[in-house]
């Protein structure tokens, strides 16, 4: 796979027939290794091991309805019982656009997250819902977790 913008991490990875898996430690299961997925184990383990994220918190393909169609979130993680951040993740060759940023607020709306973040692996866009003025800010990085 693909190096990403993020620090390595050892991951349990088996081949199986002419494709891999990789354990996925939320979901304590193996799950197909496409791009897309590299992204997201690997943003798991930097919000787990860099961020401090408690592993019982997360969510992962939380499903969500938007105009009777069905949608999943691909990373969510709770804090005290609510939303707290969403992240959008893409495979390495996705841009990260306007629709990724647009899709990441559809399920917002419904789950009313403080942050958001969208991700190919190798950029990092971070966001801060804006309440006061109903809306998202850009910042630096998302906090590490304070209980």
């Amino acid at each position: 796979m693909k190096a990403l913008n993020l620090p390595k991490y050892d991951f349990k990875i088996i081949s199986k027939g002419n494709s891999y898996e990789i354990f996925d430690i939320i979901r304590k299961k193996y799950i197909k290794l496409t791009p897309e997925e590299w992204v997201r184990q690997n943003f798991i383990m930097y919000l787990i091991i860099d961020k401090k994220y408690p592993k019982s918190f997360f969510s992962i393909e939380k499903k969500v309805m938007y105009n009777d169609l069905l949608k999943r979130t691909d990373i969510l993680f709770y804090k005290n019982s609510c939303p707290y951040l969403i992240v959008e993740c893409k495979s390495p060759e996705i841009k990260i656009c306007d629709k990724v940023l647009h899709q990441a607020i559809t399920y917002n709306r419904f789950l009313n997250a403080k942050y958001l973040v969208l991700t190919n692996g190798l950029i990092h866009y971070y966001c801060k819902l804006d309440k006061n003025n109903n809306g998202i800010i850009s910042i630096k990085n998302i906090p590490k977790y304070y209980n």
